[in-house]
């Protein structure tokens, strides 16, 4: 059920759509998280940073505590998540190198020095 409330609509089968709907008529307090996930879902996918204010304001509207504590988090570095969501810039690539190392560094732990840790960074491919 997850995958369906978490999914673009129209990515469903039709089977999938009909059990959703059905989930979310039995189950009427899934319709406002349902409806911030794929909020926040379309502002990621569609680089819409500018929306986050207004989203924040409608999840702290609705009694859902777990979203409140996402929402507070994203508080505490608004931003930074705006410029995530608005700017085609990542870090990824700094991101991958650093968790490469990391790798090397627990593959090595206990077995050899620095100064082999250093050649299999800068030597690796």
């Amino acid at each position: 059920m997850t995958k369906w409330i978490l999914s673009r609509p129209e990515t469903l089968t039709e089977i999938e759509q009909l059990r959703l709907k059905t989930v979310l008529a039995n189950c009427p307090e899934l319709d406002a998280p349902t409806g911030h996930v794929r909020s926040f879902a379309h502002m990621l996918t569609e680089r819409q940073g500018e929306r986050l204010p207004q989203w924040l304001d409608a999840v702290r509207q609705d009694d859902l505590p777990s979203l409140h504590t996402l929402a507070a988090g994203i508080d505490r570095d608004r931003d930074a998540v705006i410029a995530g969501l608005t700017l085609p810039w990542n870090s990824g690539v700094v991101e991958g190198h650093a968790n490469r190392i990391k790798m090397l560094k627990r593959q090595m732990f206990g077995r050899a020095g620095f100064a082999l840790l250093r050649k299999r960074v800068l030597l690796a491919p």
